[in-house]
């Protein structure tokens, strides 16, 4: 089945929401400019009322090693989501610790911004790249989808090698394509299920993931 995270959790209600719809992770942001940023004290007191097997994904952007692995421990983040504007910065926190960081890293890419080439980057201690669509120079969260087609053939090369996220622009009227589309591994939803910037709307939580399970019968 096709792993779902919902993003952008802010309050325990929107967290417990997430769970009973048959959400796989949840995503708490630490980006001081996103409009879902949460404190690493309130995303701790949210992550120790959630079960077990539900992926809690801390999503950081430019940050150094140390912050991230700083907040890992004080939350108990189970994964990392990652954006950043330069190579040289995924090759530095990969290699300042091996795996250490945490059990599980995600490397966030802007997908228009990919190329055939990226495909050879190396991927052998990444839980999975993300491909949203956002750019460089504003890392995800725009609500809007990136170009499928272009993309299509770059992200059939990765997932021979690493599993795929898709993401950005993700709602319930067409994550069900995105599904059909691009078989990834997971799909990644924000803006696409709330009811305003960090407040998620039930409906469209149910909804996202009914759509999901649907597609997945299909495929």
């Amino acid at each position: 089945m096709t792993w779902i995270k919902i993003c952008g959790t802010t309050n325990l209600d929107d967290a417990q929401l997430a769970v009973e719809a048959g959400a796989d992770a949840l995503g708490f942001v630490f980006y001081d400019k996103s409009p879902r940023n949460i404190d690493p004290e309130k995303a701790r007191e949210i992550v120790t009322e959630l079960p077990a097997y539900v992926e809690k994904v801390g999503v950081f952007v430019d940050d150094s090693f140390k912050h991230i692995r700083d907040v890992v421990e004080q939350v108990k983040l189970t994964a990392v989501q990652f954006y950043t504007r330069t190579w040289e910065h995924v090759e530095d926190l990969v290699s300042a610790n091996g795996n250490a960081i945490s059990p599980k890293l995600i490397m966030a890419l802007p997908a228009d911004e990919l190329s055939q080439a990226d495909v050879l980057i190396q991927t052998r201690i990444l839980h999975a790249i993300m491909l949203d669509s956002g750019s460089s120079e504003r890392p995800g969260g725009t609500g809007k989808t990136f170009d499928w087609k272009r993309a299509h053939g770059v992200i059939q090369g990765l997932s021979l090698t690493v599993p795929v996220i898709v993401a950005g622009g993700l709602t319930p009227l067409n994550v069900g394509e995105a599904v059909k589309f691009f078989q990834p591994y997971g799909v990644d939803v924000a803006s696409g299920v709330e009811a305003k910037p960090g407040k998620k709307d039930s409906r469209k939580v149910q909804a996202f993931v009914r759509a999901v399970r649907e597609a997945d019968k299909l495929a």
